[in-house]
């Protein structure tokens, strides 16, 4: 098997509001293009950042989607959330929210009301995985993902683990369904411990160092809050822990079909965008109180 190369490190952009409660760097589509990173067509990594008490949580207000997926990993604090198909709960530190909006839905999310009464640190990945053209109109569905039933994988030597969120790593599957090849991967190291990965060369595949420093094939250091974007050549890559690091690494086959986007709309033309419109207007995507 041939190495899989970086292709770029990026250092997260300006941070910028989402409502009142998450302050994102944007990787995906800014730094890297929907297309080139296919099926992940939007990244917004909220960096460590500590939120004051508040009495009213911060969040956002009811939003619709269509046409994809949205996936939400928690690395610090709590988020209580809600859809119009009846999908909803709360997400602590480790879990994960995997939320199929696809034929349409309505969402909101907010800081934890008990969570937001005392305030603290705050870390977030919200990820949108896109959908095949032919399930774009299929049901929404949610899948709750907790941290204490996620699959894991003890590394030797003490290394570490990896949880598997999706996919699977060293013959372990994940816990959620998704429509196309998707692995994503959540590497919890300590200082000093290895991991390697193998993924098909035609997969995009990229990570994010949410805590710590590592070190990629033996030759790149990359710290906290950066994005590495990996060359479609070779199959495997290392990363190993220059203090206890915490990294979540994705990889995914293409969905090689047009994309139209707009807002919370992604779809494959632009008539579909104009009738996602429509049918939102015309209330066909459900009802959820603000």
């Amino acid at each position: 098997m041939a190495t899989k190369h970086i292709a770029q490190v990026f250092d997260p952009r300006t941070p910028h509001f989402v409502g009142d409660g998450f302050r994102v760097h944007n990787f995906i589509p800014s730094v890297v293009p929907m297309r080139t990173m296919s099926p992940f067509i939007m990244l917004d990594y909220n960096s460590k950042y500590s939120f004051p008490a508040s009495n009213k949580p911060k969040g956002v207000g009811v939003h619709p989607h269509r046409g994809f997926e949205t996936v939400t990993i928690a690395y610090k604090g709590r988020v209580e959330h809600g859809d119009s198909a009846g999908g909803g709960g709360v997400i602590g530190e480790g879990d994960v929210q995997w939320m199929t909006a696809a034929s349409g839905i309505l969402h909101k999310e907010f800081h934890e009301t008990e969570w937001s009464k005392t305030g603290g640190e705050f870390q977030m990945v919200q990820l949108w995985v896109n959908l095949p053209a032919k399930d774009k109109m299929s049901a929404p569905k949610y899948q709750a993902i907790e941290n204490a039933a996620m699959p894991k994988v003890n590394l030797q030597n003490n290394a570490g683990l990896v949880e598997v969120i999706a996919g699977e790593y060293e013959g372990v599957k994940g816990g959620a369904s998704t429509f196309t090849p998707v692995h994503l991967l959540n590497a919890k190291l300590n200082t000093g411990g290895e991991a390697r990965f193998e993924f098909p060369a035609k997969y995009n595949t990229a990570l994010i160092v949410i805590e710590g420093a590592i070190t990629i094939n033996g030759e790149t250091e990359v710290t906290t809050d950066r994005f590495v974007h990996f060359e479609n050549k070779g199959e495997q890559f290392s990363i190993r822990a220059n203090e206890n690091a915490v990294v979540l690494i994705m990889s995914g086959e293409p969905i090689n079909e047009p994309i139209a986007s707009y807002g919370p709309f992604v779809m494959n033309n632009q008539a579909e965008i104009q009738q996602a419109f429509l049918d939102f207007q015309n209330g066909k995507f459900g009802h959820l109180e603000d």
